[in-house]
């Protein structure tokens, strides 16, 4: 491995450390933040959650034709990391902010910060996937490069899950207020300088045709583009699933488990995905893709069941390792579909001759990721609200249950729905040596008539 390979791996690797940072608080955290830290109804804390992700059924396609238009002298998907880190950060501290005004007050200054945060998340995080197909012409690489990628998200995310929650005690002496409004600015702090690496690291490589590319040009690499459906399909179920397992957590931990304690430790447990995404690129080599997404989703699905029994049991043990266990198995599902949408970028260039990097990534990653993460968050508000939950009291028989199904049963659904679109993959991926072999036959042609002109 040269130096410039492992430069650009560990850029591409502290590109993700850095959106962590802050999506991880606000992921893992943020509904807890709003209904028992800032006083916000669990309804309201769920309406906020699902508008602000329904706001990315607009600002996701409207970024990934921004990153298509994009011509600078540093590429097209790279400037956005220097442009973009510090607002992103700014925002990112404002969401945990907490002025005391009137509950619609609160709601609305919650509503508006956390739509500026995912807005602008969308905009630095979408071209962490989109410049994949320009780092790289090699199928291989990209799935090394993925892993790599994991491996940041897991190591930011435990880094957050281990320190916040003791940070906020520290820094707020027992105002859990005050200790995430100072928390949240050492983290904005670190995003900058990693996502300011990754933009010194990073190097789009990958020569393509310059032509101007219009709006309906673009989504013309949608049609048709049928591998790029499954992953959306799945994707957005798989985040719906993981969001409302993560959001629910504290609930789960505090009220059900009644160990408190054991919050921060078991979302660590994140980390034992990094078991399984380093050997991704291994499995995809000796088996198909589709084969492992599917058995990573239906052995997610099971994890679930043995959490449940844990907790029926009253094992901490048993529960810890169904979390566990969860984690593992649904960390290559999460990393296989941000690696192969560089192959439906290929395929829809393959058959529209439209290479719309930017929009395919921008709605298959980043809307299906919040999207996703909107609804994960959401449904286990409204179930919370559904089963009268009252924050910082001993819970009701219903509200216990609304937790459990928050917590158990509901990402086991999403996990199964999002294996089914799954099936349908192997075709596609059968054509993908053949895609790649006339991409560069055209790309050498286009390259030779341009020289000759």
């Amino acid at each position: 491995m040269t130096n410039a390979v492992l430069k650009m791996r560990l850029g591409y690797t502290s590109s993700e450390v850095a959106g962590q940072l802050i999506f991880c608080v606000i992921s893992f955290y943020l509904l807890k933040f709003y209904t028992d830290v800032y006083g916000i109804s669990a309804a309201a804390a769920g309406t906020i959650l699902l508008i602000a992700r329904s706001i990315d059924a607009i600002d996701a396609p409207v970024w990934g034709i921004v990153f298509d238009k994009t011509d600078s002298r540093w590429g097209k998907s790279r400037p956005w990391f220097l442009w973009l880190c510090a607002p992103f950060a700014f925002f990112g501290v404002l969401t945990f902010c907490t002025p005391q005004w009137s509950a619609t007050a609160k709601a609305i200054y919650a509503g508006v910060t956390y739509v500026s945060c995912s807005i602008l998340y969308t905009g630095i995080n979408t071209p962490v996937t989109s410049i994949l197909s320009s780092l790289t012409p090699e199928a291989h690489e990209r799935i090394t490069l993925t892993s790599f990628r994991m491996f940041g998200s897991k190591l930011g995310v435990l880094v957050v899950n281990l320190s916040l929650l003791k940070m906020v005690t520290w820094l707020g002496r027992g105002d859990d207020r005050r200790g995430f409004m100072m928390a949240m600015p050492i983290y904005a702090c670190g995003s900058v300088l990693l996502y300011l690496l990754a933009f010194r690291n990073l190097k789009e490589t990958v020569v393509e045709e310059r032509r101007r590319t219009s709006i309906r040009q673009s989504f013309d690499a949608l049609k048709g583009n049928r591998p790029w459906m499954i992953i959306f399909a799945s994707s957005l179920l798989f985040w719906i699933a993981f969001v409302a397992r993560i959001s629910s957590a504290p609930y789960f931990f505090e009220y059900v488990l009644h160990r408190k304690d054991l919050t921060g430790v078991a979302n660590s447990l994140d980390v034992v995905s990094l078991a399984a995404i380093l050997f991704l690129p291994y499995f995809c080599r000796h088996f198909s893709k589709r084969t492992v997404w599917i058995s990573s989703l239906v052995t997610s699905v099971l994890s679930q069941a043995v959490v449940y029994a844990g907790a029926a049991a009253h094992s901490p043990m048993g529960v810890m390792i169904g979390w566990g266990l969860g984690f593992l198995t649904s960390g290559i599902a999460m990393a296989i579909p941000f690696s192969i949408l560089s192959d439906s970028v290929d395929y829809g260039e393959w058959k529209s001759g439209v290479r719309a990097a930017g929009l395919l990534t921008a709605i298959g990653a980043a809307f299906c990721l919040k999207a996703g993460s909107g609804l994960g968050g959401a449904l286990p508000a409204w179930i919370l609200q559904w089963s009268s939950y009252v924050p910082n009291v001993e819970q009701s028989p219903l509200a216990l249950r609304g937790i459990l199904w928050s917590c158990v049963w509901l990402p086991a659904l999403g996990y199964a729905l999002a294996a089914i679109p799954v099936f349908f993959y192997h075709r596609y991926e059968r054509l993908e040596p053949t895609i790649r072999r006339e991409l560069e036959e055209r790309r050498a042609i286009a390259a030779t008539i341009a020289s000759s002109v």
